[in-house]
């Protein structure tokens, strides 16, 4: 596909809406992209043409859903480039995939044994394993980071030992788009036996991960992330894994057989599928990797590295104005503050304005706590944002700023 910004921006139906009079300046894609029209035709599509459950009957409907379903899966692994369909687990998006993980463990660790992740992470990927050492006794360690946003290694590699079992970190942060080394990561970890998840949410927009050149244990995405509908996501993991873990739920189709004496647990991926599953949602998740590959993640880099060098130069023209996160390694995330101006403010004065960004914590409060701020003004962008809309930004920042001084 030759990128065409009109047409790709006519592929979006909702940025041809107003927000107070204003046309809508979409920069909140960290917390959810925009659906193009092929992946809500392919929602409408479910729902018009074959709405059925899936796995479970023998009827024509039911058959064409579980088709495609499966087709999804299939497109997921390919995308990621796992080894196996099986090693696929689909599941509501990432704070879901994990738990899974989080749970399952809670059955291998034992009292001091040790689980390290990072101090950028989003609470999904803190909440969880403090959980999980309350219930075992294993005990969390913490990837300090420095002023630039990123994880100090040389603290990490003190941190490792023989009684590490676990290393969670994000691929990239939601919260100030560094890029983390998670290739050195992964492979320190394994050096001392422990097993790794990577957090791709924020990855997976912009990049295409690949799990096997990784030799990662297990990554962990959500549709609505990269174009696609909300409620639904995927865990990958290494076969050997994912069979040494019990089940999440249980259910229906997570089984093989089931009496009241005894159950016994379905093959993966349906081990930890328990119940009716997002169908329509899976569905469409396909349809959006359909979309993004069709336009290519060389030239969705490329778009967006351009839109976050010109957002940064022209933000930081306005006076008072602090980047925070200015790691050379990030992504298309700009979080900033004005000095003497609570970002709640600004994000109010913007939205009326027609700019929408995401202002708070962004469930990274750690790091809010590190810089010893309240939060900060995130404009995310994605490669249907324009240089034109980061200048509409820019204008309704400096305008915010008379305003609120």
């Amino acid at each position: 596909m030759a990128f065409d910004i009109e047409k790709i921006r006519s592929e979006f139906p909702i940025l041809n809406r107003k927000v107070n009079g204003k046309p809508l300046v979409y920069f909140d894609n960290a917390a959810t992209a925009q659906t193009p029209q092929p992946v809500i035709d392919a929602i409408v599509d479910y729902y018009s043409n074959y709405n059925a459950n899936i796995h479970r009957g023998v009827h024509t409907l039911s058959q064409e859903a579980t088709d495609k379903y499966e087709e999804a899966r299939l497109k997921i692994q390919k995308h990621f480039n796992a080894k196996k369909s099986f090693e696929i687990i689909m599941t509501s998006g990432t704070t879901h995939s994990i738990n899974i993980i989080a749970t399952g463990f809670a059955e291998i660790l034992e009292k001091g044994d040790e689980i390290i992740v990072s101090a950028l992470e989003h609470h999904s990927n803190i909440v969880p394993w403090q959980m999980l050492c309350e219930r075992t006794g294993a005990v969390l360690k913490v990837i300090p980071m420095n002023q630039e946003g990123e994880l100090q290694m040389d603290a990490y590699d003190q941190l490792l030992s023989e009684k590490t079992k676990l290393v969670f970190t994000n691929h990239i942060s939601n919260a100030l788009g560094t890029i983390n080394p998670i290739e050195e990561i992964i492979k320190k970890a394994h050096k001392v036996g422990a097993a790794v998840l990577i957090d791709g949410a924020q990855a997976c927009p912009h990049i295409k991960p690949d799990v096997q050149a990784l030799d990662v244990d297990f990554y962990v995405a959500s549709a609505h992330k990269i174009y696609g509908p909300t409620g639904v996501g995927m865990l990958y993991g290494k076969e050997e894994w994912l069979n040494k873990l019990p089940p999440y739920q249980g259910g229906g189709e997570m089984i093989k057989e089931v009496t009241f004496e005894k159950t016994t647990y379905a093959d993966l991926p349906h081990k930890f599928e328990a119940g009716t599953p997002n169908i329509c949602g899976g569905i469409a998740f396909g349809a959006a990797l359909d979309y993004a590959n069709a336009i290519g993640f060389d030239i969705i880099e490329t778009k967006e590295k351009e839109l976050l060098e010109y957002g940064t130069s022209e933000l930081l023209k306005i006076d008072g104005l602090k980047i925070y996160g200015t790691s050379s390694k990030k992504t298309s995330v700009i979080s900033f503050n004005i000095e003497g101006i609570h970002p709640y403010d600004i994000g109010v004065i913007l939205d009326k304005l027609g700019v929408a960004v995401r202002t708070g914590h962004h469930c990274a409060q750690p790091i809010m706590d590190f810089y010893k701020i309240p939060g900060t003004v995130r404009a995310s962008f994605s490669f249907y944002n324009t240089k034109e809309e980061i200048d509409v930004l820019v204008g309704a920042v400096q305008k915010a700023q008379m305003m609120l001084r």
